[in-house]
């Protein structure tokens, strides 16, 4: 397939997201199985172009904004988009010469419509590839420090604020500032594939084997020795082993969220929110063929994953419902020995693998996630049994959602009391930005 359709493709993915709010990872997914037929390379370059012109777009504006007279904000959809992966592949895609970058958008906006703007989008890209070698001014940083993160690191102003003053920061200390950006550089680093060994069909080694055999690179991961990390594969489903089920994809940090509920054989564990199944997967083979996992989720769709899921991991000690997980269920009332709530959240600690999710969130938004993640935890902590334990766990990096919601639920239930609870950073072990809290129900007593 020519490079030009390539870009088409990319184009067709950028404004799928930024015209009609669709997630980019959904966005790609899309047109990747939809041109299965498309080789390796070709559909390498599209994932990464795609993903760093979203991932880079603060960036990738403020570059544009230095050499053109019109502003980003005012173009036309097509022409910004366009602009944007030309200016990502210049500045970030060695493999394709300055020309070709330049060229291939003149040629593009001329296809979809533009042919009186191609000069225009000549004309700027031609100027930053001029500029291309002198030194990149970013703004300043010791007069505008916030701009500068943002810029630098392309993370909207209002996320960095957040975090900055959540976790206590100040701009004066030259340690708080490399604090910050150690975090913000961590997003810009690639997104390990992991999996997760089903140990009692495979060892991680000889899945290991299995992969390079095949030629993918894998590494056991020494946080957990189940876990192995891949990269160098196309189709995740042509894996050798996946569709046999002898692997699980799912990044180490959620893989450490059920290992922080302690199943013991014969628990019975409900997951509220399971979809697509990781966590509870993994739980129903901790248990070894023993108890059961009752696995719930909102829409016959999330379940439905759940259930090929299961049947393809050939899980015997787990079904799938569909439920609402505000709505409190009698007939589990104090039965279950360990309830996980994995809750819907603002999924900043996944930016990595969701490169959008920045300008989908908003602090109003967050603030509506947390009353819901409330609402939920007060509902589904009735399940816990005297004695039973509960896992409250998001993908995100957000004190209103984890630190501050596990005291309003500690506030309101008594009769439970906080294990331990862990922040977990993309910079600590290269997995997802996760937060687990681990509760326990005293013996006796009934919630308030």
């Amino acid at each position: 397939m020519e490079v030009a359709s390539t870009r088409g493709l990319v184009l067709d993915i950028l404004l799928e997201t930024s015209q009609n709010g669709t997630y980019s990872h959904t966005a790609i997914a899309d047109v990747l199985d939809k041109y299965q037929y498309l080789d390796k390379k070709d559909r390498s370059f599209i994932k990464r172009m795609a993903e760093g012109t979203l991932e880079y777009q603060i960036q990738l504006d403020y570059i544009i904004g230095r050499y053109s007279k019109v502003p980003v904000r005012k173009m036309k959809p097509v022409i910004r988009n366009i602009i944007r992966s030309a200016v990502y592949q210049i500045y970030y895609m060695e493999s394709v010469p300055d020309a070709a970058a330049c060229n291939e958008a003149v040629r593009l906006a001329k296809k979809r419509g533009f042919q009186n703007l191609g000069g225009f989008v000549n004309g700027v890209l031609r100027s930053i590839v001029r500029n291309k070698e002198k030194a990149l001014l970013w703004p300043d940083k010791n007069k505008e420090p916030l701009r500068y993160l943002s810029v630098r690191y392309s993370i909207p102003e209002w996320i960095i604020g957040m975090w900055k003053e959540e976790a206590g920061l100040t701009w004066e200390k030259d340690t708080d500032f490399q604090k910050m950006e150690r975090l913000l550089a961590s997003f810009l680093m690639p997104a390990p594939l992991t999996v997760r060994t089903d140990t009692s069909r495979c060892t991680p080694e000889e899945l290991k084997r299995m992969l390079e055999a095949e030629g993918i690179q894998a590494s056991i991961c020494s946080e957990l020795p189940y876990a192995v990390r891949i990269s160098g594969y196309d189709h995740i489903r042509a894996l050798p082993g996946y569709e046999e089920g002898l692997f699980y994809i799912q990044d180490i940090s959620s893989m450490l969220a059920a290992e922080a509920a302690h199943p013991k054989k014969n628990d019975f564990i409900l997951d509220v929110c399971a979809a697509p199944g990781g966590k509870a997967i993994q739980l129903a083979q901790m248990l070894q063929g023993t108890g059961q996992v009752l696995a719930r989720d909102l829409t016959a769709y999330k379940v439905n994953l759940l259930r090929e899921n299961i049947q393809r991991c050939q899980v015997k000690n787990m079904q799938a419902q569909i439920w609402d997980a505000r709505i409190f269920d009698g007939t589990l009332e104090e039965k279950a020995d360990i309830v996980v709530a994995d809750l819907p959240c603002s999924g900043l600690g996944v930016m990595r693998r969701k490169k959008d999710i920045r300008f989908h969130m908003t602090s109003d938004k967050i603030k509506e996630l947390a009353g819901l993640q409330k609402e939920i935890l007060d509902t589904v902590c009735r399940y816990v049994r005297p004695g039973g334990r509960m896992v409250y766990s998001t993908c995100t990096i957000s004190r209103q959602e984890n630190e501050e919601n596990v005291q309003r639920f500690l506030n309101g239930h008594r009769q439970f009391e906080l294990v331990k609870s862990r922040q977990i950073l993309p910079e600590v072990h290269g997995g997802d930005g996760f937060f687990i809290a681990e509760f326990h129900r005293k013996d006796g007593g009934r919630p308030l």
